[in-house]
C-alpha cells in the first residue's frame, strides 16, 4: 500500500514538473502573442486611415482645381483639366460633375456618356454626399465609392483604402464615419459597433468576437479606420513561443510529433506539392512571340512557365505562382526559369542581339540577395547582353515607391530593361511611374479585348497609350486575337503586340523554325531579284 502511494506521488510530481513549465510557456506566450497581434492590428488599421486620409484630400484638391470651371463644367477645356487630374493622382480614378444623381460628363467617358450615381448614402458633417457602392457600365462588376464636394466629385475604387494586408486575407478591414452607421468601404467581418469603443480616444485595441480588433480616428475627417485580425494568428504566436520555452527533452518530443502530422498533412497541400515540383524541376516554359506590329517581325518572345505533374497534367501558372508567392518559393521558381532559359535558348540571343526575352519577376525578387549576379550568371552562359532580357512585374508589384525606385534604378544601372506587365488593372497614376526607370508598358488584355466593341472601357487604351507616350516608353499590347485589334494598335502608335493572332505559346525550337519559315520567303526573293 505504501509502495502505492509512494509511486502515485512520484507520478504526480513527474506530471507536475512537466506540466508546471507548460502552463508556465502558454501564460506567457500568450501574453506576448497579444502585445504582438494588438501592434498587428494597429499597424494595419493606421494604414486604413492613412489611405482614407490622402484619398479625402486629394479628392478635395481635384475639387478645387474644378471649381474654376463651374460656369462650364462639360466644357472640352474643363474635361481636359479633369483628365488632368485622373492623371497626376495615386488615389482617384476619376473625377466628373455632378446634376443631381447623374454626372454628365467625366474624365474617364468624357460628355459622351452621361453616369447614373443614384442617391448619395449619406452627407457628411463637412458636406460631403457620399455614395458607397455605384456600379458604372464600363466596370459592373466593381463598386466604386462617390464622393462629391459642391458640384464636383471623385470615383475612387471601393475598397482603395482597405486594399492592404494581402498576405492575410481573413484579416478585417473597414473605414468607417462618424456620420454613417454602415461601413463607407469593408472587406471581411466588421462589426459598426466596434466603432463605439474608441469613445474619445485616438486609437483602442481590444479582444472581441474571435478577433483582436484595432480601432484608429482619423485626425482629418469624422471617420476611422478599422481592423481585425482573427484569433488563429494570436494562437499562432502563442504556439511558436511555448514550445521555446518548454524544457528542451519535452520540446524535441513535441517537435517531432507535430513535424511527423505537419508533414503528413502538407503531403497532399498544394504549396507541398509545388516545393517538391522545384525539388523534382517538373517546370518548363513555353514562349508566346512579340511581333513588331509595323514590320510584321517577331522580335522576341515572353517565356511562360507551365508545370507538368507525374501524371501528365499540366498546371496553369495562375494557380501555383500565387501558392509560390504566399509560401516564400517565388524565388526559387524564378531562378529556376532562368535556368530553364539557359537551356532552352542556348546561344541564340548571341548570334541574334536585337532578339529579346521577357522573363516575369516578383517583387521578392527584389528583395533576394544575388539577384542582380544570377541576372549576370544567366547572360555569361547564353553569351547575351543585359538588354537582351526584358523584366516584366506587374503594376501590383511595384506599390511599394521606395523599393521600386530603388529596383528600377539598379536594374537600368546594370543594362537590363524593365516593363510594367498588366498595366492599367492596378493604381499607378503618371506622376508615380515617372519616377520610376522604366523600358516598356504592357497593356493589360483586358482592355484590348475592349477595342471595337463600344463599351466604355475601350477608351481606356487611348487613356493608357497617351499616357505611355508622356513617359516616353515602348508599349507591349498583350492578347492581341484579331487583325482589327492590331490594326487600332498601329495606327494608335503602339508599337509591339503579342497574342493568339501572331502565336499561341510554343516550344523554344518551334519559335526558332517558325522565324526561319518566314524569312526564307524573303530570302527567295531578294535571290530572284
Amino acid at each position: 500500500m505504501k509502495k502505492t502511494a509512494v509511486m502515485l506521488l512520484t507520478l504526480l510530481v513527474a506530471i507536475a514538473g512537466i506540466g508546471l513549465p507548460i502552463w508556465l510557456a502558454i501564460e506567457e506566450s500568450q501574453r506576448q502573442a497579444f502585445n504582438a497581434e494588438s501592434a498587428h492590428a494597429l499597424g494595419y488599421a493606421r494604414d486604413v486611415v492613412l489611405r482614407a486620409n490622402e484619398t479625402g484630400r486629394q479628392v478635395e484638391a481635384a475639387v478645387a482645381r474644378l471649381e474654376g470651371y463651374a460656369r462650364a463644367p462639360c466644357s472640352p477645356a474643363s474635361i481636359d483639366e479633369m483628365r488632368e487630374i485622373d492623371l497626376g493622382s495615386t488615389y482617384i480614378q476619376a473625377v466628373g460633375y455632378v446634376e443631381g444623381n447623374r454626372m454628365p460628363c467625366s474624365s474617364i467617358v468624357g460628355a459622351a456618356t452621361v453616369l447614373e450615381l443614384g442617391p448619395p448614402d449619406y452627407t457628411s458633417a463637412s458636406g460631403a454626399l457620399v455614395r458607397r457602392a455605384v456600379r458604372f457600365p464600363f466596370a459592373p462588376q466593381q463598386r466604386f465609392l462617390v464622393v462629391q464636394f459642391g458640384r464636383f466629385a471623385g470615383i475612387l475604387h471601393s475598397e482603395l483604402a482597405i486594399d492592404t494586408a494581402k498576405s492575410e486575407p481573413d484579416v478585417g478591414l473597414a473605414v468607417m464615419s462618424f456620420d454613417f452607421p454602415a461601413p463607407i468601404s469593408a472587406r471581411g467581418p466588421v462589426d459598426p459597433r466596434w466603432l463605439q469603443r474608441l469613445g474619445g480616444a485616438p486609437e483602442v485595441v481590444f479582444e472581441e468576437g474571435g478577433h483582436i480588433v484595432a480601432v484608429v480616428r482619423s485626425t482629418n475627417y469624422r471617420a476611422a479606420g478599422i481592423a481585425a485580425v482573427p484569433l488563429h494568428y494570436l494562437q499562432g504566436r502563442s504556439h511558436d513561443v511555448a514550445l521555446r520555452l518548454v524544457p528542451a527533452g519535452l520540446l524535441a518530443g513535441i517537435a517531432l510529433t507535430l513535424a511527423i502530422l505537419y508533414l503528413a498533412r502538407q503531403q497532399l497541400a498544394l504549396p507541398q506539392a509545388v516545393k517538391t515540383a522545384l525539388r523534382r524541376r517538373e517546370l518548363f516554359l513555353e514562349y508566346q512571340p512579340v511581333v513588331d506590329l509595323h514590320s510584321g517581325a517577331w522580335i522576341g518572345v515572353e517565356a511562360l512557365v507551365r508545370w507538368r505533374r507525374p501524371t501528365g497534367e499540366i498546371v496553369m501558372p495562375d494557380l501555383f505562382i500565387p501558392i509560390a508567392e504566399q509560401n516564400g518559393l517565388i524565388v526559387r521558381l524564378t531562378r529556376q526559369v532562368l535556368d530553364r532559359v539557359c537551356r532552352d535558348t542556348g546561344f541564340y540571343l548571341e548570334m541574334h542581339p536585337g532578339f529579346h526575352i521577357g522573363i516575369n519577376v516578383s517583387p521578392a525578387d527584389f528583395h533576394s540577395p544575388g539577384f542582380v549576379e544570377k541576372l549576370h550568371d544567366t547572360l555569361r552562359r547564353m553569351g547575351a547582353r543585359p538588354a537582351s532580357l526584358i523584366l516584366e512585374v506587374t503594376e501590383r508589384g511595384l506599390l511599394d515607391p521606395v523599393v521600386a525606385r530603388e529596383t528600377s534604378g539598379v536594374l537600368r544601372r546594370h543594362g537590363f530593361a524593365l516593363a510594367i506587365d498588366d498595366f492599367g488593372t492596378g493604381y499607378s497614376s503618371l506622376s508615380y511611374l515617372e519616377s520610376l526607370e522604366l523600358d516598356y508598358l504592357k497593356i493589360d488584355r483586358g482592355f484590348i479585348e475592349a477595342i471595337g466593341t463600344g463599351a466604355p472601357t475601350s477608351q481606356v487604351v487611348g487613356h493608357i497609350i497617351r499616357m505611355a507616350k508622356d513617359l516616353g516608353l515602348r508599349m507591349i499590347a498583350e492578347g492581341v486575337e484579331s487583325q482589327a485589334q492590331a490594326d487600332f494598335l498601329r495606327k494608335q502608335g503602339v508599337q509591339y503586340a503579342q497574342g493568339w493572332l501572331f502565336g499561341r505559346p510554343m516550344a523554344f525550337p518551334d519559335i526558332v523554325r517558325r522565324m526561319q519559315e518566314m524569312t526564307e520567303p524573303e530570302a527567295a526573293l531578294g535571290a530572284a531579284g
